[in-house]
């Protein structure tokens, strides 16, 4: 062969992998220069993303395996013996080295053909290195709860869903332990979101963002919290009107994300009642957020941690009864059956229903507009069950003016849901 097609053949090849690892070298370097305590900049990561490409292409074309594990330990060596020579107490060097030790491997990894993985490990790592300050802070806020809570929720989606059967079993063939358990992960990930977010920066900006995140935590448990501010402060009656009509708002958004997610195929009937529902409700709150004037000094919303095996296990069985119910109504009475159920469940929690309904739909056992009219009943019970909690903490005051958000949101979504099935 010769060196004209080997260019031809070999030589775009090679000029985009090195390209591309000095590119991700670079990257990394840029923000370890700004390190004063780093003993490897910009030039000396992007050498070492070269170099473990040079290695990768040895190791491919000698035939020797052997030439990555030698330049990886080199690169390893030579930042430890950096570190020892000039130690800094302040430093001692471990996230550099290990940064390093990975670009060599982004490199090895781009000639490998897992171009798109080394640059998305890439930036990851970057964002690591750069928001340490951040990360610190956010470690230093959380309380062995908090951790508690994290480490929980890798049991629920790490140890018990791999190892639970993923088969049918039950009357109606209905009962699939894999599918109850993934349905618990889910709803306790979306909830840990909020809950954690809330632990991190809810406090601090505002009480529309407080009513996101405790939405996406527990619609239920924020409504009762701030209905008791309400009870005791009557100055705190506007912004416990903005926070609870917020959160309730957000569980709009998380059936339509749960949707997407379980069972895309409902979404162009689902879509058009949570949209309708939530588009009259923002205009609603927009209104009670103009006249609050802005935010007062907003009391903690302290709430339990979703994700502890209890309430999973709970959840886990209100769900399997929900869906059991839900089969065996629906085939004995129709549809009828189904929105008893609906009506029933959705006063506590409108998640199971909802779950159910999807998977109902999901194997065919249940119309798209059925399913959609269900989690509307459930949506519309759990309103009054909230507007029940908020009467008889808050009392009559703070029940009329959250009264006129619930029956706005509901009038939405029934105007959707017309709209959807007609």
């Amino acid at each position: 062969m010769n060196n004209g097609t080997l260019l031809s053949d070999l030589g775009l090849e090679f000029i985009q992998a090195f390209l591309l690892s000095l590119g991700i070298g670079l990257l990394m370097g840029l923000e370890r220069e700004r390190n004063p305590a780093s003993r490897a900049g910009l030039r000396t990561f992007g050498l070492v993303a070269l170099l473990g490409t040079v290695c990768a292409v040895l190791a491919v074309r000698t035939e020797s395996p052997w030439l990555l594990a030698a330049g990886l330990a080199i690169v390893g060596g030579m930042m430890i013996a950096a570190y020892q020579r000039q130690p800094d107490a302040n430093d001692p060097g471990t996230t550099s080295v290990v940064a390093l030790m990975l670009a060599f491997c982004y490199g090895a990894m781009i000639w490998y053909g897992y171009r798109s993985i080394a640059v998305m490990l890439a930036i990851v790592t970057t964002v690591l290195l750069y928001f340490k300050a951040e990360l610190q802070n956010v470690s230093k806020q959380l309380t062995r709860r908090d951790i508690t809570s994290v480490l929980q929720f890798c049991v629920l989606s790490l140890i018990i869903l791999p190892i639970l059967p993923d088969r049918n079993f039950g009357p109606y063939d209905t009962l699939n332990p894999y599918q109850i358990w993934w349905m618990v992960v889910l709803i306790s990930g979306v909830c840990l979101t909020g809950y954690a977010a809330l632990r991190i920066v809810g406090q601090r900006h505002g009480g529309l963002l407080l009513g996101v995140l405790g939405g996406l935590a527990s619609s239920t448990a924020t409504t009762l919290v701030y209905s008791r501010h309400a009870a005791e402060d009557a100055s705190l009656r506007p912004l416990s009107l903005v926070v609870i009509l917020t959160a309730n708002l957000v569980v709009l958004i998380r059936l339509a994300v749960v949707g997407a997610i379980v069972q895309p195929g409902i979404l162009p009937t689902l879509l058009p009642v949570l949209g309708a529902g939530l588009l009259v409700g923002i205009a609603f709150v927009g209104v009670a957020w103009r006249k609050l004037g802005g935010d007062s000094d907003l009391p903690q919303l302290e709430l339990r941690n979703p994700t502890e095996i209890g309430a999973a296990l709970t959840f886990g069985a209100v769900y399997a009864l929900v869906l059991l119910l839900s089969a065996a109504l629906s085939d004995k009475a129709g549809s009828l059956g189904l929105y008893v159920v609906a009506l029933v469940s959705g006063l506590t929690d409108v998640d199971a229903i909802t779950l159910s309904s999807l998977r109902l739909f999901g194997q065919e056992k249940l119309l798209a507009d059925a399913a959609t009219t269900a989690i509307l009943l459930a949506l519309l019970s759990n309103l009054v069950f909230k507007f029940g909690i908020v009467v008889s903490v808050a009392g009559r005051s703070l029940a009329t003016r959250v009264l006129g958000g619930f029956a706005a949101v509901a009038c939405g979504c029934l105007g959707g849901w017309l709209v959807a099935t007609g």
